[in-house]
Parts: structure tokens; sequence; C-alpha cells
């Protein structure tokens, strides 16, 4: 069904509860209701219909809940985009979705807006101005309960070819998604606290959900900020948080945190990147069996395997992502997509109602990713005799850094665009605080003088900042094999 009727159920049953915070709102479930229904109706009276596609890309506000149910009553599908993606990213996005409105946070709106009037982009709407306030002059649109196979979250996730990809994710995968943190996670009721502090379009927005269907509470940190974070662990109950690896060692490792008060702190469920164990261990021992480790990615979110907090407490777990979530099968198979014995490396696959209805309008991705109904991942790993698995390393060279995913090809094919460059391959390096950060070995052209602000200057016109290499290396030749391809393992081990 539509998430937005439970929502508003929620609302019916414990109207005067709080909803959503962040600096500047307190609303209660009775007014977060009423504000997505004036929103629905304004999207709807603007000559969107069902199925139509509106992107949010705002900075963490209590705005972006009202926004995704009001999207969601309305009957339309919300298209989460980072706040960090450069205006040419969002462009592809807003092409590639056909999205008919996009709303902005004030900081991007001026960035964004002259996105407006390509192709089916009608409107670009910055919050915080009469535009936006004109959205409740009207009266307010009830949900339908829906259809829970229409489209609810496209998410846009890079592949090996560079272009993102729009994973359809409906009604029916995020409320499995939220019943699995129910059955794996924590019970949550009207007493628990949420804590936004990562990007509300990633996965801490769709985590929100489990806490929203059961009136609980939010409190939207504007962005990750140790000090902000603790002073929330001390003032609320029972709160619970989303935290990449990166979060969470910057939280372990600040001074302050020792000395924290962490009555109010429930669960730190993390993700999205590799946890090294000395990190984990060191985390444990401040907050202790509090942890959750989730692995999941965009086209299953978050839902694949999970260590619990009981698991965490046996070492010889930690460097494991644990077992299959509940209704979720899992299992790693070979080239030839058969199981392999426990212990085998190969590529991990999983079935269950978390897993997208496919990649939006590109039937070839879902032929290769979606074949035989299994979701391949192209994460390699092994698993052992009770299901544990353990990831061994990423086959599309995709690097993670800050909890964000990065796809070389992508920066490749940008540096590619100065003229005195011959060849690019980027890789990952490890980084004590981000995960990873990037190196990009580039060949000059003979005879060509190529600087390092050229192509910082190139990727900027281009990227997200965060995408940028931190490292160059200008070298004579790319490392191959017999068929031309660049070997980034040999890249790698010149990092050492």
């Amino acid at each position: 069904m539509n998430l937005a009727s439970l929502l508003f159920a929620v609302a019916r049953r414990r109207p005067e509860a709080p909803a959503v915070a962040d600096d500047r709102h307190h609303w209660s479930y009775r007014e977060l209701a009423r504000r997505s229904a004036l929103i629905a109706a304004a999207l709807r009276g603007r000559g969107l219909a069902p199925g139509d596609r509106v992107i949010l890309s705002l900075e963490n506000c209590a705005e972006f809940f009202e926004l995704l149910f009001g999207c969601w009553a309305a009957g339309l599908c919300a298209v989460p985009a980072n706040a960090r993606l450069h205006p040419r990213e969002v462009e592809y996005i807003a092409g590639d979705s056909g999205a008919r409105l996009l709303f902005a946070t004030p900081g991007l709106a001026d960035a964004l807006g002259p996105l407006a009037g390509g192709g089916a982009l009608a409107e670009v709407i910055s919050t915080c101005t009469p535009g936006y306030e004109a959205l409740f002059a009207g009266e307010p649109l009830l949900p339908e309960p829906g259809d829970p196979g229409e489209p609810a979250w496209l998410f846009y996730t890079s592949g090996t070819t560079g272009r993102p990809k729009g994973a359809v994710l409906t009604h029916r995968n995020l409320l499995f998604m939220s019943q699995c943190y129910y059955a794996d996670i924590d019970p949550v009721d009207e007493r628990d606290t949420h804590l936004v502090a990562a990007p509300a379009s990633h996965g801490a927005g769709l985590y929100a959900l489990p806490f929203l269907l059961r009136g609980a509470r939010q409190v939207v940190l504007p962005h990750f900020d140790v000090a902000s974070v603790l002073e929330a662990f001390a003032r609320c109950e029972r709160v619970s948080m989303f935290a990449a690896p990166t979060m969470l060692t910057r939280l372990v490792q600040a001074p302050q945190t020792a000395a924290a008060d962490l009555a109010g702190l429930k669960t730190i469920y993390y993700g999205g990147g590799p946890m090294y164990v000395a990190d984990l261990e060191r985390a444990l021992a401040l907050f202790g069996p509090r942890l959750y480790q989730l692995y999941g990615q965009g086209e299953s979110p978050m839902t694949i395997t999970g260590l619990s907090q009981r698991a965490h407490l046996d070492p010889g777990r930690l460097g494991s992502c644990g077992v299959a979530r509940t209704g979720v099968l899992v299992k790693v198979v070979g080239d030839d997509d058969a199981e392999l014995p426990p212990g085998e490396v190969g590529e991990v696959v999983t079935r269950s109602d978390c897993v997208m209805a496919g990649y939006w309008r590109n039937p070839a991705a879902n032929a290769e990713t979606l074949r035989g109904g299994w979701l391949h991942t192209g994460d390699l790993g092994s698993m052992d005799e009770t299901g544990l698995l353990t990831l061994r390393d990423r086959s599309k060279d995709m690097i993670i850094s800050g909890g964000s995913n990065i796809y070389p090809r992508e920066i490749e094919e940008v540096l590619l665009r100065h003229p005195g460059l011959a060849e690019a391959s980027v890789v990952g390096r490890p980084h004590p605080e981000w995960g990873e950060e990037v190196v990009a070995f580039v060949v000059a052209r003979p005879g060509a003088a190529v600087s390092e602000a050229e192509l910082d200057r190139l990727c900027l016109d281009h990227i997200a900042r965060f995408k940028r290499p931190r490292r160059y290396r200008f070298v004579e030749s790319l490392p191959k094999n017999n068929y031309g391809k660049v070997l980034k393992t040999e890249l790698r081990r010149q990092l050492d």
C-alpha cells in the first residue's frame, strides 16, 4: 500500500505526538500529515499525475519529509538527489527520470534554477520562499491506499559505465525494508527518537520510515557534527541513528565522546562501506552492545545481511557482515551463477521483497543485474557453513569515501576531457578517516604540459567536489595485461 496512507493512520492515532523537528520546525504528526496533504494537492494542481517524478535536492531539513510524503500522497515518485552533486549531475538525473518538478533548499536553488525549462522539468521551487509557502494555500488531498507495486523512490546509483542508473524502489520494497528493521535491529514505538545526521537523500532518509510508521520522533541535523550528535544522545531518549563507517570512526576518535552522556543512546546502525576491525573494537569499547552492521546497496536498500548487536560481542565475527536479514535469501555464486560451496569466493546475490523493481527504463542493465530472479550485487564474498557472509572485494572497482560511492570511470572520463592527457585511471587508497581517498594515475601526451590545478578545475566543473582526486600521480604509462586492460591491482600496489 501507499506509505503516505500509513503515516496518516499514525496521525489519526497520535495526532499531537512529536513527528519531525529541526532547528526551525517542530511538527506533530497532525501537522506533518496536514502539510503533506496540502503539498499533495498543490502538486496535483500543477498538473502532475500519478506516477510522475519529483526531484528532492535538499540539504537535511524537516521539509524533506513533508515533501516526501506529499509526493506519495499525490501518487508521485520521489527522486532524491544528493545535495553535494554538481548541477550537471542533477541535470542528467532530471533528464533521465523525466522529472516534472524539482525542490531545492536555498543553498542549492540558485545553482539548480537554470535547469528549469530543460526537457520535462518545468519548475525549480526553493524552500523558505513565498513560492514554497504557496503550496499550503489550498485544500488538503488525502492519500489513497494505493498499489504497493507503484514506484516510491527512484534512487540514482552509478555503475561501471559512469552513467547513473535509477533503481526503482516501490512502496512494497520500502515497507519490507521497514519491517526488516523491526525484525532484525530493534522494536520501535512512540518512545523512540531517530536522529538524522547523515544525508536524508540516502539511507538515513529511508530508515526514517520504520520510525515514522510507528509514531516515533525524527530529529534532523543539518549535517553530521560530533558535538550535535552527542548533545542529542544526552537530551533525547532511546536514540537510534544511521552512521557511515567514517561517521562512526569520527565519533570514536573525538576526545569528547569518552566523557559524553550516552544514557539516551539506543542503537547505532552503520554501513555503506568497509569498517575496519580495529576501529570497530574501539567503537564497541565506547558504546558497548549498541552497534548493528548493515550490508546492502541502493538496489536493495540496506537490507541484504546484518551483524546483530549480540554478534558484535563475538570477536571472530567482527570481520564479517553478518547473516541474511529476515525474509531475505543470500548466496555466493560463481561465473555460471551456480551456488558455491562454503568458503569459496564468488559474487554475492540476493532475493527478497526489498530488491528493486528494476532500473528505470534500462532493460539491458535489468537483464544483467536481475538475471535468474536474483540481484547480482557486483560484490565478491564468501559464506561459511552457518551463513555468515564476509565481503572480499568490490568487483566493480567502486571507491567508498566518507560513506559515498565514487565510480572511477566517471572521473576518468572527465579527466580525459583535458587535451593534454593521453590516459587516466582512478583507484582508491585507504584513508584513516574517510575509508578511502581518490587517486588518479595520469599519462600526459608527448610534449604536453598538464598541471594538477588544471585537472582539479576540470573535475570541479563537471562532477561533485567530493569525487575529485585527492592525489595525482603523473606516470609515463599505465600497467596493462595482454588484452590492453589497465591493471588497477598493480596501480593500488604502487600506492603502498
